[in-house]
C-alpha cells in the first residue's frame, strides 16, 4: 500500500452477546441455547478490524461509553492496527450492545441498542473532519445516525476522498446521499429497499445496479451470500463467485468482505481481484464463531487464496 493510501472508517461499536440455538424462537417460545459468548462487534468496528487485519493504514471515527467495555474495546482496536485517536468516550453513556441469535444453519437474528453510538452526531463528525480529509477513502455503514453519514460524505466529496457505503442495516436513502457515493455494497435485501428491484437472479442484480448507477454511483457490488457478488462498474456487470466453505455463522461475513475489499483497492488491486480477496476473507470468517474473533489476518487470507489457485 502506498504511503498516501489511508482509510477512514466511520461507524458503530458494540459489545455482541451471542447465543447459539437450534432454531430462532417464535413469539412466546423459549429455546434453550447451546453456546453463549460476549465478543466485540458493531458494523463499523467489524469493518475497521477487517481492514486493519488485512493491512490497511486506518483511522476509526466512532464512540464508546465511559465503561469498562468501552475501554477494553479501545485497547483491542489498537491491537488490530487501528488509529483510535478519533474514537470518543461518551460520559454517562453505555457502549452499544447487540443481542444476536444464531440458528443451526448459521443464520443470525440481531437486536441492537445504540448507546454511545447515538453520540456520533454531525458535530462529532465535524470535530474529526481532518481524518476524512486526509484519507484516500472513507468507509461507512448505517448503524450511525443517517445525518452523520451524510455529513461525512459531504466532507469527503469536498476533499476528493472516495466514499464507500455499505448500506446496512437496510433503509431507504436520499438521492442527495447516493449522489455522494463512489462505491456501494448492498446485499439483495438492501439493494431492493434502495432501488425497489427484487434481486433474485443475476439479471435482477444487473437491473438494480443500473438503477444505482443512475443515482450517480460508479461502482456497485451486490453481495449474494454464498453465490458471490454482482460487480458492476459504470454499467458493465459480471458475477464474481465466492468460495464454498462449511459455515459456522455469518455474523461478520459482510463486514469482513467490505473491510478487505477496500483494503485491496487501496493497494491498487483491480476491482475483480479485490472482490476475490474480499471473498476469501469472508469465507474464512464464516467458518469461525462471532464477529471480530472470526475476522482473519492478512497472512491467513493470502494462504487461503494460494490454496485455491
Amino acid at each position: 500500500m502506498s504511503e498516501s493510501a489511508k482509510l477512514a472508517v466511520l461507524g458503530s461499536i458494540n459489545a455482541d452477546h451471542i447465543l447459539n440455538l437450534a432454531h430462532f424462537p417464535r413469539p412466546g417460545e423459549t429455546v434453550i441455547g447451546k453456546q453463549y459468548q460476549i465478543a466485540f462487534g458493531g458494523k463499523g468496528a467489524n469493518q475497521a478490524v477487517a481492514a486493519g487485519r488485512a493491512g490497511a493504514d486506518i483511522a476509526f471515527i466512532a464512540c464508546v461509553g465511559a465503561d469498562d467495555t468501552g475501554e477494553r474495546i479501545r485497547q483491542q482496536l489498537i491491537m488490530d492496527r487501528i488509529d483510535i485517536s478519533s474514537v470518543e468516550t461518551i460520559a454517562d453513556e453505555a457502549t452499544g450492545v447487540a443481542m444476536i441469535f444464531v440458528n443451526g444453519e448459521g443464520e443470525n437474528s440481531i437486536g441492537i441498542f445504540a448507546g454511545a453510538n447515538a453520540a456520533l452526531t454531525p458535530d462529532c463528525v465535524e470535530r474529526h473532519q481532518q481524518v476524512i480529509a486526509e484519507a484516500s477513502a472513507l468507509l461507512m455503514q448505517l448503524e450511525s445516525p443517517l445525518e452523520s453519514v451524510l455529513s461525512a460524505a459531504r466532507i469527503a466529496r469536498q476533499h476528493q476522498t472516495q466514499v464507500i457505503l455499505n448500506p446496512a442495516p437496510a433503509t431507504q436513502l436520499s438521492d442527495e446521499l447516493l449522489a455522494l457515493i463512489d462505491i456501494i455494497t448492498p446485499n439483495e435485501t438492501e439493494a431492493e429497499i434502495i432501488t425497489g428491484i427484487a434481486v433474485k437472479s443475476d439479471e435482477d442484480a444487473a437491473r438494480a445496479a443500473r438503477a444505482l448507477h443512475d443515482k450517480g454511483i460508479a461502482t456497485v457490488l451486490i453481495t449474494l451470500g454464498s453465490r458471490g457478488v454482482w460487480l458492476s462498474e459504470d454499467g458493465n456487470g459480471q458475477a464474481v463467485p465466492g468460495f464454498r466453505v462449511e459455515a459456522v455463522d455469518t455474523i461478520a461475513a459482510g463486514d469482513t468482505f467490505n473491510g478487505a475489499f477496500i483494503t485491496a483497492r487501496l493497494e491498487g488491486k483491480p476491482v475483480v481481484e479485490a472482490a476475490r480477496f474480499a471473498h476469501a476473507a469472508a469465507a474464512i470468517a464464516v467458518t469461525r464463531p462471532g464477529a471480530q474473533p472470526s475476522v482473519p489476518w492478512r497472512a491467513e487470507i493470502d494462504a487461503f487464496l494460494q490454496q485455491q489457485d
